[in-house]
């Protein structure tokens, strides 16, 4: 079983950064990918920057320019550097991996990680 365990949210003033990681555990498994979404009250979960082991990103539109998603294979670990920030940038960040732990394939989500932008 893949555990994900996030860290680096908290409180930052608009136009602060934060740097949110997320690091994969267990046996026998290998990533395809990792990623961050978030999520409040008021929106479903969405995407905000995903990364192959290979190294493609993609971001939200919300976020280009500003985050930057980078992964360290070796360590199975995932980074969001978030620069920049606005206070729509508040929410629970998740992150995900999807890979294989044969004979099955994973899709794992992390518990949460607040961040909270103040104006």
């Amino acid at each position: 079983q893949v555990q994900l365990v996030e860290s680096g949210g908290g409180l930052v003033q608009a136009g602060g950064s934060l740097r949110l990681s997320c690091a994969a555990s267990g046996s026998g498994f290998s990533i395809n990918a990792m990623g961050w979404y978030r999520q409040t009250p008021r929106k479903q979960r969405e995407l905000v920057a995903a990364i192959t082991s290979g190294g493609i990103t993609n971001y939200a539109d919300s976020v280009k320019g500003r985050f930057t998603i980078s992964i360290d294979n070796a360590k199975n670990t995932v980074y969001l550097q978030m620069n920049s920030l606005k206070p729509e940038d508040t929410a629970v960040y998740y992150c995900n991996a999807e890979g294989s732990n044969p004979p099955a394939t994973f899709d794992a989500w992390g518990q949460g990680t607040l961040v909270t932008v103040s104006s």
